[in-house]
C-alpha cells in the first residue's frame, strides 16, 4: 500500500505518495525526498545555504588578454566563479559562434590565473568530454533545457551542473529536466531562472523572480537567477540582482566585458569592470541583512 504524505504549500495542503511511487512528477528533486538544502561546493565555494554565489564574466571568451583581466577585475569586486562562454548557441548563423576548445583552453588559463572555478556551456554530447576537462561547473543553456539525451549524458558526470530554464518553459518542465540528470546518478544540479518569453518585448526576456520562491519552497535544489539574458539591458542588472537577492536566489550570474562595445557577443547587456563593482558592493549590504555572506 502507498504511503501518502502531505505537505504545505502556502495556499493548500496537497497530498502525494512516497518518493518510491509518487505522483508527483519529481521525486528527486522534491523537497519530500529531501526536506534540507542542497548545497554544492567546488574548491571550497558554496553554492547554497547561507552563501550568494556570484558567478561572472564575459559571454565569450575573446582573447586570452581578455579573459584574464576580465576574471581578475571580477576576483577584486568578490565573484567567486568565472563564467565564459566557448561555444555559443546563437540564433543566426552569421554570429559569433564562440572559440570552441580554444576557448577552454583560454577560461584553464584564467582559472589557474585567478583561483576561480570555471562555469562554461555545453550543447551537444561530443563536447562533454572536452568540457568536463577544462571547466568546473557544466552549464546547459536555455535551447538545450529539454535537450534530454544530452542530460543523459550529464547524469553521468561527477561535476555539478547548471540548468537553465527554457525560454517558454514551465516550472514543472525545469524540474522535471533536472530530475533527468539526477535519476543519472548526479545530484549536484543547480536551477537557474534566465527570464521567459513573454508578449513584452522592451526587454530580451521577462524575469520570472516568481519562479525563484516557487522552486526553492517545492525543491531543494539551490537557484541561481542570471539577470544579463533576462532584460538584455545593461542599466537593469543591477535592479534585476538586487531584486533576485532580496526574493532569495541562492546566486547569481553576471555577464562583464571589459570593453562592451566591442563585445563579439552580448555587449549590450554586460557590465563593464567599476559597475560590477559597485553592485556587488550593494549586495554585501543585502546578504548581510539576510544573515548571508557573499
Amino acid at each position: 500500500m502507498l504511503q501518502i504524505m502531505k505537505y504545505d504549500t502556502g495556499s493548500s495542503v496537497e497530498t502525494a505518495c512516497d518518493v518510491q511511487a509518487a505522483p508527483m512528477p519529481f521525486k528527486l528533486a522534491n523537497r519530500m525526498s529531501h526536506p534540507d538544502d542542497t548545497v554544492i561546493e567546488v574548491d571550497g565555494r558554496k553554492i547554497g545555504g547561507n552563501t550568494l554565489a556570484i558567478m561572472a564574466g564575459p559571454c565569450s571568451v575573446e582573447s586570452e588578454e581578455q579573459i584574464i583581466e576580465v576574471a581578475t577585475k571580477v576576483k577584486e569586486s568578490g565573484a567567486k566563479f568565472l563564467r565564459g562562454g566557448a561555444f555559443k548557441p546563437r540564433s543566426s548563423p552569421y554570429s559569433f559562434q564562440g572559440m570552441g576548445v580554444d576557448g577552454l583552453k583560454l577560461l584553464k588559463i584564467a582559472s589557474v590565473e585567478t583561483g576561480l572555478p570555471v562555469v562554461t556551456e555545453v550543447m551537444s554530447i561530443e563536447q562533454i568530454d572536452y568540457v568536463m576537462e577544462y571547466g568546473d561547473i557544466i552549464q546547459v543553456g536555455a535551447r538545450n533545457m529539454q535537450n534530454y539525451e544530452l542530460l543523459k549524458e550529464l547524469g553521468k558526470v561527477d561535476k555539478p551542473v547548471l540548468l537553465k530554464r527554457g525560454l517558454s518553459a514551465t516550472i514543472e518542465e525545469l524540474i522535471l529536466s533536472a530530475e533527468y540528470i539526477m535519476a543519472g546518478g548526479n545530484s549536484d544540479v543547480i536551477l537557474c531562472e534566465r527570464g521567459i518569453r513573454t508578449f513584452e518585448t522592451y526587454t530580451r526576456n521577462t524575469l520570472d523572480l516568481s519562479a525563484v520562491a516557487v522552486l526553492k519552497r517545492i525543491t531543494h535544489l539551490p537557484v541561481i537567477v542570471d539577470p544579463s539574458h533576462a532584460c538584455g539591458k545593461r542599466w537593469m542588472v543591477d535592479p534585476l540582482a538586487r531584486a533576485a537577492v532580496a526574493v532569495g536566489a541562492d546566486g547569481l550570474i553576471i555577464e562583464v566585458h571589459n570593453n562592451p562595445e566591442k563585445a563579439l557577443c552580448d555587449g549590450e547587456q554586460s557590465l563593464r569592470p567599476e559597475e560590477f563593482d559597485t553592485l556587488v558592493g550593494a549586495l554585501k549590504g543585502l546578504v548581510n541583512i539576510q544573515g548571508r555572506v557573499i
